[in-house]
């Protein structure tokens, strides 16, 4: 199976454009307002429609009700849901079914103690995306440029296809590979020159990273 890169927080049609024809597999979208990337229903029309049948897109939310899903699930016409709160198993499986859409569960890691509910998680989501887990006082829980050990994840046995995310950059997208062989990487904040604001070169870079230690991992 070929490696999935997701370039995540993409908020403007030129940095969407750069990340299409870079060859970015999924485009993600947030949708949670504390963010720096966080989007309006009507720019994420936009962005749905521009990036329609050319990379998978992802709406990224944080413990969303149900009304907020349906209006994201309309406007966007997503392919995944990201579920990046302290959603619980639960919370996941009916969401899963109400909206039938794919979900990918985030699990945040600091330690191996963090994958204890990794199972149950596993046993209601389509896909699970391991981020660093934020420090205490963070206004999100995630694209903070943080990154957790990947060690963690070497000896992982999950069924499941899974991606990693947390301070990815490329100049260490191969580590992370290589150390958890990974299904698929998510960028965010490593791809920007300012919170928020996405920077075309680095974008390019970071594909171009990721797809060159795939061809590596495969010979």
């Amino acid at each position: 199976m070929s490696l999935l890169v997701k370039i995540c927080g993409l908020s403007t049609r030129e940095t969407l454009e750069v990340a299409l024809d870079a060859g970015a597999d999924m485009v993600g979208f947030v949708f949670f307002a504390p963010s720096p990337r966080h989007l309006s229903l009507q720019t994420a029309r936009e962005l749905g429609r521009q990036a329609k049948g050319r990379a998978a897109k992802v709406a990224l939310t944080v413990d969303a009700d149900d009304a907020t899903l349906e209006n994201i699930a309309e406007t966007l016409q997503p392919d995944l849901l990201q579920l990046h709160g302290k959603e619980t198993i639960a919370r996941v499986r009916d969401i899963k079914q109400k909206f039938g859409l794919p979900v990918m569960k985030v699990i945040a890691v600091e330690t191996s103690a963090d994958l204890a509910a990794l199972p149950g998680y596993a046993s209601v989501a389509d896909r699970i995306l391991f981020d660093a887990r934020a420090p205490k006082g963070a206004t999100r829980p995630g694209g903070l440029g943080t990154v957790f050990d990947w060690h963690v994840l070497e000896k992982l046995d999950l069924q499941l296809p899974f991606m990693v995310s947390g301070g990815l950059s490329a100049d260490n997208v191969a580590d992370a590979i290589r150390v958890t062989r990974a299904a698929g990487v998510d960028v965010s904040s490593g791809v920007e020159s300012a919170p928020g604001v996405k920077d075309p070169e680095l974008i390019r870079h970071f594909i171009r990273a990721a797809r060159a230690t795939e061809e590596l991992m495969v010979r």
